[in-house]
């Protein structure tokens, strides 16, 4: 199994394309590779304004629309025994695949973004994917210097793919 993308659309504001979803693919390979993380699965919803803030008010106790969240779920202790599972057509076990995590990006909050910054919505989404996909790693940006390295992160996967300010 390699490093993917699950993907679905719940906003019906912009039209989540072939191209985007690619795109996301490629900073996923980047951000991973500069991690070291070569297999898992990312879950990734689009979601419009009101959804993201009720998922914000639910989760974080913080009663406003934001633009991105993410919900790790990859944690793992040395003693932890490895799941598998039968396939559905009974062909034997298979490793259960790696989830990461959840990243949620509200579309009209990024297009928001994009306006405020100057730069395309693609960017915007880029920059919160593989802002989120930090987060499913632990990282987290609560003072200066954590802000910083997470930033600096996040800038050199998306030049790698082309998406610079």
């Amino acid at each position: 199994m390699s490093l993917e993308i699950v993907w679905s659309n719940e906003q019906e504001e912009f039209e989540i394309t072939d191209h985007l979803i690619a795109l996301l693919e490629e900073i996923l390979q980047h951000a991973g590779q500069a991690e070291g993380i070569t297999k898992g699965e990312v879950d990734l919803t689009f979601v419009d304004n009101e959804r993201i803030h009720e998922l914000n008010r639910e989760y974080r106790g913080i009663d406003r629309p934001t633009d991105v969240l993410s919900f790790a779920m990859h944690e793992t202790g040395e003693d932890e025994p490895e799941i598998i599972y039968e396939l559905e057509d009974g062909t034997g076990p298979e490793e259960v695949p790696d989830v990461l995590g959840d990243i949620i990006i509200s579309v009209a909050r990024a297009k928001e973004q994009a306006l405020d910054y100057g730069h395309s919505l693609e960017r915007e989404l880029g920059f919160l994917f593989v802002h989120g996909f930090l987060h499913l790693l632990g990282y987290d940006h609560q003072d200066d210097l954590a802000e910083a390295e997470m930033m600096s992160k996040q800038e050199a996967v998306l030049a790698q793919v082309g998406l610079t300010r």
